[in-house]
């Protein structure tokens, strides 16, 4: 499939301007537009600032994080939280399609620690709360004791824009954690018992349970054992308790770091509707040294994603994840800074547009 280039596009735009000096005005309807892939960005609690900005790049659709007002109710009153939490999004122009990081605190569930009972029972409410609110997906993952993970938050960049970068020689300096030495028997067993428990209630609420890869996907991670770090090991989750609910978030740059062939996987998962959301976002390097890229110049052909993901039938919600830090904006949110995203977002369309791919 040949690579969409930027001098394609300069070729391309040079001849329609010529064209356009003899040619009558047609109003046509711009291309790309839905029903197709659902172009969203995340944000938490009281962002409006933001979340204007993103009805003024154009999106429809918002990713929530919404385990801290979670965290903070009874579980009878999720589905009171919950519907506040879309009618405030709704207000903006914003339609949530899904939510990120947990909807309620799970760290006790991945690790396996006591307590862990409670957490999954808050976690049922939250699955039935969701799908009452009208959310109908979970992105989740399953990082123990460390979330996604780098050593350093300030690599420049394209002209000087500030990046994210893991190595893990400077990660092995930095030791253990409190958690000390974790098996990865201990965390496949963790997260079957978290599975067996919540799946039949997502298969009854028809909610997608998305399951996010380990980042980076390496094991052990400062003595923690990830499980997350292959395509074979997806299998083995998705085989672990069969339900047309149990899938992935395909974030794109974890499965380079893999070292998978990202195109025919994610084809072949598109195809099995296994496909629930998408991280679009690419990255130099492999799971013991990366650097997060802008979304232009990394080694992916990501037109040719956008294409695999548009043709086999995934029409779910996409983010632009981890975009490099720009000028005047401070690097207080590695990775999720606006600017970045609203360059992300217009080279998303770009591409979509010149290609006559769907999105909304």
């Amino acid at each position: 499939m040949p690579r969409v280039t930027r001098r394609d596009c300069m070729k391309g735009g040079a001849a329609m301007l010529a064209a356009s000096a003899t040619a009558p005005t047609i109003h046509a309807r711009p291309t790309g537009k839905g029903p197709g892939i659902k172009f969203c960005e995340i944000f938490g609690s009281n962002e409006n600032e933001r979340l204007k900005l993103a009805k003024q790049v154009g999106l429809n659709y918002a990713i929530a994080g919404v385990a801290g007002p979670l965290s903070k109710v009874r579980r009878e009153e999720y589905v009171d939280v919950l519907t506040k939490i879309k009618s405030d999004f709704a207000a903006q122009g914003l339609t949530i399609a899904g939510v990120e990081s947990h909807p309620v605190p799970a760290e006790k569930i991945k690790l396996g620690l006591p307590g862990r009972d409670e957490e999954i029972e808050n976690y049922k409410a939250a699955i039935v709360a969701l799908k009452r609110a009208g959310i109908p997906m979970i992105c989740y993952n399953f990082m123990a004791g460390l979330g996604w993970y780098r050593t350093s938050v300030k690599k420049e960049a394209r002209g000087g824009a500030l990046t994210s970068e893991f190595d893990n020689a400077d990660a092995l300096k930095q030791g253990l954690t409190q958690w000390g030495e974790i098996s990865e028997e201990k965390i496949w067993s963790n997260i079957e018992y978290f599975l067996k428990a919540v799946i039949p209630v997502a298969d009854e609420a028809g909610m997608q349970m998305a399951l996010h890869p380990d980042d980076p996907p390496l094991s052990p991670l400062r003595g923690i054992g990830r499980i997350l770090t292959s395509a074979r090991n997806y299998e083995r989750v998705m085989d672990m308790v069969k339900s047309p609910m149990n899938g992935v978030t395909f974030c794109q740059a974890n499965f380079v770091a893999m070292g998978e062939d990202i195109y025919s996987l994610g084809k072949k998962w598109c195809q099995r509707k296994k496909v629930f959301f998408v991280h679009f976002r690419d990255i130099d390097g492999d799971a013991k040294h990366l650097t997060e890229t802008f979304h232009d110049n990394g080694p992916t052909d990501m037109a040719r994603m956008l294409k695999i993901y548009a043709e086999n039938g995934f029409k779910g919600p996409m983010r632009p994840d981890h975009a490099p830090t720009m000028e005047g904006e401070a690097n207080s949110r590695p990775g999720y800074a606006m600017t970045g995203k609203i360059f992300a977002f217009g080279y998303m369309k770009g591409v979509m547009d010149a290609l006559n791919l769907p999105y909304e």
